[in-house]
């Protein structure tokens, strides 16, 4: 063999070298471009595994936020109501027969649980001379008196109390006509 045919022989196996690469390169890129379907099905249960731990977390983390919220609200009521505990133990612990001073703390003592239900956001209702509401008061007893007008409260026997618009517990009334 010359050396010119020795070099084009050589030169014909680069090239068929290069495009053997070529083509075993396009085949891999091929494979990349189009997965099989056992491999979607396998990636689809990797997001359905992740997606569904997830929620689990979700669902965990939302009930512990949950009991601490409803801990939070309890012991914010409590925190109210305990200054009230405090004086009415101070005034049973008091001698002596004073009944004006006793009268006098124990009316104190309603106030400040007033305020304490107040800031709560309670509001107590029902008073002699409001419209009865069967939303709001329960009548338990009823009178017919010329004197008042209809359905008019006449006398409370027990507060009401709501916060907002929702009834903790309705008012206790009689009313009239």
């Amino acid at each position: 063999m010359s050396k010119d045919e020795k070099k084009k022989a050589v030169d014909e196996e680069v090239k068929e070298a290069e495009q053997t690469q070529e083509d075993s390169c396009e085949e891999k890129v091929e494979e990349k471009k189009e997965p099989t379907l056992e491999d979607q099905l396998a990636d689809m249960k990797k997001q359905l595994a992740y997606t569904a731990a997830e929620y689990a977390n979700f669902r965990a983390r939302s009930a512990k936020e949950k009991e601490a919220t409803y801990s939070n609200a309890k012991g914010n009521v409590v925190s109210e109501i305990l200054p009230v505990i405090d004086n009415l133990e101070r005034a049973l612990g008091q001698e002596g027969e004073d009944f004006e001073a006793l009268k006098k703390g124990v009316q104190m003592t309603m106030d400040q649980l007033g305020a304490a239900l107040t800031k709560l956001g309670v509001e107590a209702y029902g008073e002699s001379g409001d419209s009865f509401d069967p939303n709001f008061h329960n009548a338990v007893m009823h009178i017919e008196d010329e004197q008042f007008g209809d359905s008019v409260i006449v006398e409370v026997f027990q507060k009401g109390y709501k916060i907002n618009d929702r009834v903790i517990r309705p008012a206790m009334v009689k009313t009239a006509n």
